[in-house]
């Protein structure tokens, strides 16, 4: 799950527009985790005040090994830091050491109707992967995901294709809600943001690389070694062109499509360049240099974050420093929602 939010300033003295988003720790951050998305988040700092969390909360509604779940959260974050979100100019945190989080949920649970919940189309997929435990989290957690965005007071939320029910549905509820209590929450609009480079699955180029991939074979982790990405790669499907070339044809050569904006991302070259660079190589030449760059992309990020991850003293201060301040602006939110649905104050 990745949300993001922002609301804009009117004027320069006003303060900085704000930016939160959230992806899950269910599973170790990816290749395509980064260049799709956190690549992009550490040059945002200087216009954004700028929230990062780990979603442990949404994280649960399908099992999770308790130790596996606490040893990503923490690999998350550092990570997240190793990629270049700077915690002195980034609030970064855990989302369930905010409980303002959960409280609101529990809220917008009591505004949500349960016809809207149940045309989710993530929860009727998520249904069919996890058959044995289709719990109440499962159902519900599209109020928790109102409660991350709508604790922040924001005007947009950026969301890509299978994020604007979500965004639907939070607007109901601010609907709903406003309709009974007055100006409580902002109206959130969806925003199409500046997104990076889409990165399929190497094993499926029709799929998107995915952390929830059990076998991995197909998916390049942040924390792979040098000696597994080469493998990977060398395994990549391409196709079955006979002359091998490498052309940017995402209809009819999907696996090379792929590649050559794995390539592009990590490089920063155009596909032209590309396909000037790999004219008559064919694809040996072509997936080792690939795999070659995601190496030394990925390289800084690995030694950054085991670094990082051997310092636990400082990464509970960033944890918890950051919870402190991701808390102080939820509960303003949170004070007001309880006060207008009749709460005794604590």
């Amino acid at each position: 799950m990745e949300q993001t939010i922002l609301t804009p300033a009117t004027e320069q003295t006003a303060p900085k527009r704000v930016m939160l988003s959230g992806i899950k720790p269910s599973g170790d951050l990816t290749l395509g985790s980064y260049l799709g998305a956190i690549k992009n988040w550490k040059e945002r700092s200087e216009q954004f005040d700028c929230y990062y969390f780990m979603a442990d909360l949404h994280a649960i509604t399908v099992r999770q090994n308790p130790a596996d779940l606490r040893r990503r959260t923490l690999e998350q974050l550092a990570q997240y830091i190793a990629c270049g979100l700077d915690p002195d100019k980034n609030t970064l945190f855990i989302q369930s050491h905010v409980p303002q989080h959960a409280e609101l949920g529990w809220v917008l649970n009591c505004y949500a109707m349960f016809g809207e919940l149940s045309r989710m189309t993530q929860f009727k997929d998520k249904s069919k992967k996890n058959a044995d435990n289709i719990n109440g989290g499962l159902f519900t957690y599209p109020c928790l995901m109102a409660a991350d965005i709508l604790l922040y007071q924001p005007d947009f939320v950026p969301v890509g294709e299978d994020q604007k029910q979500h965004v639907e549905l939070a607007r109901n509820i601010v609907q709903r809600f406003n309709g009974v209590y007055g100006e409580v929450f902002k109206m959130p609009e969806p925003y199409i943001p500046k997104v990076g480079a889409r990165v399929m699955d190497l094993g499926n180029p029709e799929s998107k690389m995915s952390k929830s991939d059990e076998a991995g074979n197909g998916v390049v982790y942040l924390m792979d070694k040098p000696e597994d990405i080469a493998r990977k790669f060398k395994r990549a499907v391409t196709d079955s062109d006979v002359e091998r070339c490498v052309r940017f044809d995402p209809e009819t050569k999907p696996g090379v499509a792929n590649l050559m904006s794995i390539y592009a991302a990590c490089t920063g070259k155009d596909f032209a360049a590309v396909e000037a660079e790999f004219e008559g190589k064919g694809y040996g030449a072509f997936k080792p240099a690939v795999a070659d760059a995601v190496i030394e992309t990925l390289r800084p990020i690995r030694e950054e974050a085991a670094r990082i991850l051997k310092d636990k003293a400082y990464l509970q201060t960033v944890y918890r420093q950051g919870a402190e301040k991701a808390g102080r602006i939820a509960s303003r939110t949170l004070r007001k929602v309880y006060k207008k649905v009749g709460f005794v104050e604590r």
